[in-house]
């Protein structure tokens, strides 16, 4: 099983996806599983209707999709972006409706039953596939993540379990949230979500190696990196979503202002 750099060249999006999108993890008849509880986390951000405008940018998507569905209502254009070109693969077959891409509908359809409106997932389905305009490459370890493009600052960012699984260590990871927020205007929101007390995660061959946060240690780096901290949530992964994939111990979610 290759490790660390090497690791991320054998990242298999689909592996991945099996080991924390389906059921355990994912089981939407269950209000404590943790997929469920992020969803519900973000829908209770969105819906203020106090984030929103032109463009929001997903830093470090991943394969997924589930972290931007409620935003899709608030902001006219949504960009993913990720470091590995099978993810962005993986995301833009979803976008182009090709047969046998990863099932988002019932991600979809619990989101809008926090809403009243489950019958109307298509619709938000179909308004996901035309507000997510872009799916760029991204290096948070750059100070010009997304370069070579180049993009006026966005209102909103959203991140999950990206700085703690790009970067070798904490002073790494303060660097690479100041160049995340670099791309967020002055009274943006952030929206992240992260592991809580993880030091590897599995990806098919791959095993990833990841920094051990707590929740001090990121209420101080997002504060420090210029952020007033609106909501702070962590979940506590029970044992028996403790699947061997990763050794998770919960998770945050936190909903930040930029200064």
């Amino acid at each position: 099983m290759a490790q660390g750099a090497d690791g991320y060249q054998l990242f298999n999006p689909r592996a991945y996806l099996q080991n924390n999108y389906t059921s355990p993890r994912a089981n939407f008849e269950r209000e404590d599983s943790v997929v469920p509880w992020k969803l519900r986390c973000f829908a209770a951000s969105f819906s203020t209707g106090e984030i929103r405008g032109a463009t929001l940018l997903d830093i470090g998507s991943g394969p997924t999709f589930y972290q931007v569905i409620s935003a899709c209502d608030w902001f006219g254009s949504v960009i993913m972006s990720d470091y590995l070109e099978v993810n962005r693969e993986e995301l833009r077959r979803w976008l182009r409706g090709e047969p046998g891409a990863f099932d988002w509908s019932p991600f979809i359809k619990y989101v809008c039953g926090l809403e009243g409106k489950r019958d109307q997932w298509q619709t938000m389905q179909q308004r996901m596939r035309e507000r997510i305009k872009e799916v760029y490459h991204c290096d948070i370890t750059q100070l010009q993540p997304l370069q070579p493009r180049l993009l006026e600052p966005v209102d909103a960012i959203t991140t999950t379990f990206c700085l703690e699984s790009v970067c070798r260590d904490k002073e790494a990871l303060q660097q690479a949230l100041a160049n995340i927020t670099s791309l967020l205007r002055p009274g943006g929101s952030l929206l992240m979500v992260g592991a809580l007390g993880e030091s590897y995660y599995l990806a098919g061959e791959a095993k990833l190696p990841v920094v051990p946060l707590d929740e001090a240690y990121v209420r101080e780096a997002v504060g420090n990196a210029g952020y007033n901290i609106r909501v702070f949530k962590t979940y506590n992964m029970p044992p028996e979503l403790q699947t061997g994939v990763d050794d998770v111990s919960g998770v945050f979610y936190l909903q930040a202002q930029k200064l």
